[in-house]
């Protein structure tokens, strides 16, 4: 069976004003990406699937989808507004529906337990190696989802606000997953949730979800159900998306699944906006000299 990672890049990124998967960090060209399929290769995983809109296509082939090895499978799926899982009019919608809609999006292209990571962050070795050894031996039922977790102060930018999953847990499972809008100012770390709109201050080592989580394929049930669910709600249909991190939150709620929270202690690296990059080239040279990576990352 292979062991599969789902990169979900079809995000328009529009803080940072551009196609921020594709913007070279590397000293060879590379992307945010091509480090983070990288590391997924050396532990364990053997099948990409890329998620992305069908404007880039042309572009993943020609730069990371000539990259990797020859021996890693290779899949792309599109996130499309007519890939839903119910007959609705969408009207003038624009705006994608959501993370959750990208991983039904890849339905077709999963095989078994799988994890998926977004594109434009930079997740670092140690990260990998726990969501691998989770998929490989921590799945004892089809309800049992891990979620790699990060320390708040390890996750932000100074350039402004950025979205994470705020966990709570108890001996280790998860309790509840709540998406947030987190700024740091002077020192404090503020949150407003994404579902109830509440504000309010965060510990800087409190635990984050970097959308880096593990599944085994019924996850993929959920998202269906939770996908009509969300489109039947006329007033998700303007501008509201479907994502993940809410889906898990409301199957802990319904106490349908076990999420174990399994901490790592990588930075996060990421162009949330343009102000990130030099920061991101820089930290990446600094590990390139330290040689956790090779300054030509895929020499052949």
């Amino acid at each position: 069976m292979k062991k599969t990672l789902v990169v979900m890049a079809a995000g328009i990124g529009s803080r940072y004003g551009g196609l921020k998967q594709i913007e070279p960090v590397g000293p060879n060209g590379e992307f945010i990406i091509d480090y983070s399929v990288y590391d997924a290769i050396r532990c364990g995983f053997n099948k990409i699937v890329f998620i992305i809109k069908d404007e880039i296509y042309e572009t993943f082939i020609e730069t990371i989808g000539k990259r990797l090895p020859s021996n890693i499978e290779i899949k792309y799926a599109f996130q499309r507004m007519t890939d839903i899982p119910t007959k609705i009019n969408l009207g003038n919608r624009t705006k994608p529906l959501g993370t959750a809609h990208a991983i039904y999006c890849a339905r077709n292209l999963i095989e078994g337990n799988f994890g998926i990571i977004n594109a434009d962050d930079f997740y670092g070795y140690h990260s990998f190696e726990e969501l691998s050894n989770f998929l490989d031996n921590d799945i004892s039922n089809p309800e049992t989802y891990c979620v790699i977790g990060y320390r708040l102060q390890n996750t932000i930018t100074d350039n402004g606000s950025v979205k994470r999953g705020v966990c709570l847990e108890e001996n280790g499972l998860l309790t509840k997953l709540d998406e947030s809008i987190i700024e740091k100012n002077h020192g404090i770390y503020t949150r407003t949730s994404i579902s109830t709109g509440c504000k309010e201050e965060v510990d800087k080592d409190a635990m984050v979800s970097m959308n880096m989580l593990g599944f085994p394929k019924k996850f993929l049930t959920h998202i269906e159900e939770e996908l009509k669910e969300f489109l039947s709600n006329t007033n998700n249909l303007i501008d509201k998306e479907c994502l993940v991190p809410i889906v898990i939150d409301k199957l802990l709620k319904k106490k349908i699944v076990k999420v174990k929270l399994l901490e790592t202690h990588e930075k996060w690296y990421g162009v949330t906006y343009k102000e990130d990059k030099e920061l991101v080239i820089n930290a990446i040279n600094k590990m390139i000299e330290e040689g956790k990576y090779e300054k030509n990352l895929w020499r052949r």
